[in-house]
């Protein structure tokens, strides 16, 4: 059977003889949600660049599904079903919101009939079928970034590596999308990296956590593991809270 997993195996990037990240390896599979948590400046946005090809490490390879994708731009990633967010969203804003999903279908090989069907899915998957005609210039951020994603999924990826995805976002559209991607890599046998500084949505959310912190890796595992690691709760608050039991890391336990 083939393997189905994305992996990022000892990446070590340097910016200008800064090393962003050191012997750094992930690995995501099918069916899960991994949240990839650190401070401002850890080096999680690189990795997630190193996965999509947007950044070359100086050591290490990517593989998806088995095969090495080291040497691939960032399109030959996503036709091989690696799909990302960014931290700013990235619309059409002179399209309509159902034409910038369409396009990703299109791109992907669907027609223009197809893709329009696809499209209205997830319109009405995202509650946005409504708006389906408006500009994306006239959404507000939180459906800029619900389109952002939704468009994504048009794509049909593998792997869908989200960038503080409810960034924007108020209370009920943050949990509305919880709950839309909560149910992702079940339906669409789909693989999910988060990062995102909304801990209680991370910690609900996802399967496993993996830490980062100036550029290593200083915890993984389950949630509840590593969110009462000492590294990982130093590494958030500073080495003086250690001593007061990490309440901001005692975020609303995993369901």
């Amino acid at each position: 059977m083939t393997e189905q997993s994305l992996r990022a195996h000892s990446i070590i990037v340097e910016f200008s003889g800064l090393r962003a990240l050191d012997n750094v390896s992930l690995h995501l599979n099918r069916g899960e949600i991994l949240g990839l948590i650190g401070p401002n400046g850890s080096g999680k946005t690189t990795l997630i660049n190193v996965l999509t090809g947007q950044v070359k490490p100086v050591s290490g390879t990517v593989t998806c599904d088995g095969e090495d994708l080291s040497a691939l731009l960032p399109r030959h990633r996503a036709l091989r079903g690696i799909m990302r967010s960014f931290q700013t969203v990235r619309l059409f804003h002179n399209l309509t919101v159902r034409e910038n999903i369409e396009v990703a279908a299109i791109a992907k090989g669907l027609s223009r009939k197809q893709a329009g069907r696809a499209a209205d899915q997830l319109l009405e998957e995202f509650s946005l079928f409504h708006q389906r005609f408006e500009l994306a210039s006239a959404l507000n951020y939180g459906d800029e970034r619900r389109v952002e994603i939704a468009r994504a999924l048009a794509a049909s990826p593998k792997y869908l590596l989200l960038d503080e995805p409810a960034a924007g976002m108020n209370e009920e559209e943050s949990s509305m999308l919880m709950e839309i991607l909560a149910r992702l890599p079940q339906e669409r046998n789909l693989g999910i990296i988060i990062i995102d500084h909304d801990m209680p949505l991370i910690m609900r959310l996802c399967h496993r956590l993996q830490a980062i912190a100036q550029g290593k890796t200083i915890g993984e595992g389950g949630v509840d593991e590593v969110r009462r690691l000492p590294a990982v709760i130093e590494a958030y608050l500073g080495a003086d809270a250690l001593e007061h039991d990490a309440d901001y890391m005692k975020a609303t336990p995993h369901a």
